[in-house]
């Protein structure tokens, strides 16, 4: 007997980097060195005051119990301090923060709380898989907003006019954005809110990326005028602080919001552990010179990354920020499904193909930099033949 699926599970897939890396692992069971430039998985480590955190509130008698659903007071003061620092952004750690296991549980529980079937969500054609299939779980509609590659992937106002309607309700943004790296700007967040006033639609900002090869200081969309009215920011420790498999992030907004998500929350899981609280609390006070140090390591290997792209004859910009590069493949190649399973079987190299954040992505591929500049070397040292099966 087969128990049919619900049909919210008949109509999502499962995620394209555990199916490739599953692939990935069996390569590498059957002995083949794969270089994996494909996910943004930090390979250095977060600060030691963070791990020296870690340990000593894991030794503490009080450290084991069920936690708050809010978390700790000291984590929800941690991240006011970091927003303050950061963004010139105030937040009532009290009443604007909640911290989340990750920026992936906020735009579910974001969706749970705010979507009913048959409403519209606006995503961004493209962008990160999570906002397309956490909409169409809970019953709502996506309509793909475009983006104006000549304009430096920003949104076309002009033509998402047409696309709201009544049933309209949330609309995604994410910049520094993922996968083409174009900034974040003053301007693009104030058009934004503007958009998102004059539409009434709850605009939720994902913003894992601005503290990673930012050429200019960070900004948060909370800090424009007015934004808390209409603004819900995720925001996350994965990229910036080192910590992806941790799992910590938190959301920032005003009261209603922050009460509502709660009550989503607060029946699914059952609070965070205290001594990640704790450690990533110590995270958030790395000083500048932390985070410049490790953005000075990706720097160092932008020469190979882009050697790489350079030997498949790929074009990109010089303007990207966050720990990926977006470049456009040849005519010459013939598709970036072909040239990502040419790469990982032939030449044992994992890139990942620009069709999975939007169909407008099939001519693209983008690299990580979440790997040793040697290993990204060896890897265009593995094609600099230019192998005639891709080329």
């Amino acid at each position: 007997m087969i128990i049919p699926l619900a049909h919210r599970a008949g109509q999502t897939q499962e995620y394209y980097f555990s199916v490739k890396l599953a692939e990935v692992r069996k390569l590498l069971a059957a002995g083949h060195d794969v270089i994996n430039i494909g996910i943004g998985n930090p390979d250095m480590m977060p600060s030691d005051t963070t791990l020296q955190a870690l340990t000593h509130s894991a030794q503490q008698p009080n450290a084991h119990g069920y936690q708050s659903y809010k978390g700790t007071p000291g984590f929800r003061n941690a991240i006011a301090g970091y927003y303050a620092h950061t963004y010139r952004v105030t937040l009532d750690p009290e009443t604007e923060i909640l911290p989340l296991l990750g920026s992936k549980e906020g735009i579910t529980h974001i969706s749970l709380t705010y979507l009913n079937e048959g409403d519209e969500v606006l995503v961004p054609e493209l962008g990160y898989p999570a906002y397309n299939a956490v909409s169409k779980m809970v019953g709502a509609h996506v309509r793909n907003y475009p983006l104006l590659e000549n304009q430096g992937w920003q949104p076309d106002w002009e033509a998402m006019e047409e696309l709201v309607s009544d049933n309209a309700k949330i609309l995604w943004l994410n910049y520094p954005h993922m996968p083409t790296g174009a900034p974040a700007t003053q301007k693009l967040f104030e058009q934004a809110v503007r958009f998102a006033y004059d539409y009434s639609l709850l605009l939720c900002h994902d913003n894992p990326y601005s503290l990673v090869l930012n050429k200019k200081p960070p900004i948060s969309l909370l800090s424009i005028d007015g934004a808390k009215d209409v603004v819900i920011e995720l925001n996350s420790m994965s990229k910036s602080h080192n910590m992806a498999g941790w799992r910590v992030g938190w959301m920032a907004s005003s009261k209603p919001y922050i009460d509502a998500v709660l009550s989503i929350k607060s029946n699914v899981d059952s609070g965070m552990f205290k001594p990640v609280m704790d450690a990533a609390a110590e995270a958030l006070t790395n000083p500048d010179s932390w985070h410049e140090a490790r953005n000075a390591v990706y720097e160092g290997r932008l020469e190979a990354a882009t050697a790489f792209l350079d030997a498949l004859n790929c074009t990109y910009t010089n303007d990207q920020e966050g720990m990926f590069l977006w470049a456009k493949l040849p005519e010459s190649i013939e598709s970036a499904e072909s040239l990502v399973d040419d790469l990982l079987y032939n030449k044992h190299i994992f890139i990942a193909p620009g069709f999975i954040f939007g169909p407008k992505g099939a001519r693209y591929i983008r690299l990580s930099l979440c790997m040793p500049k040697e290993r990204i070397w060896e890897a265009v040292q593995r094609i600099s033949n230019q192998n005639p099966d891709y080329l």
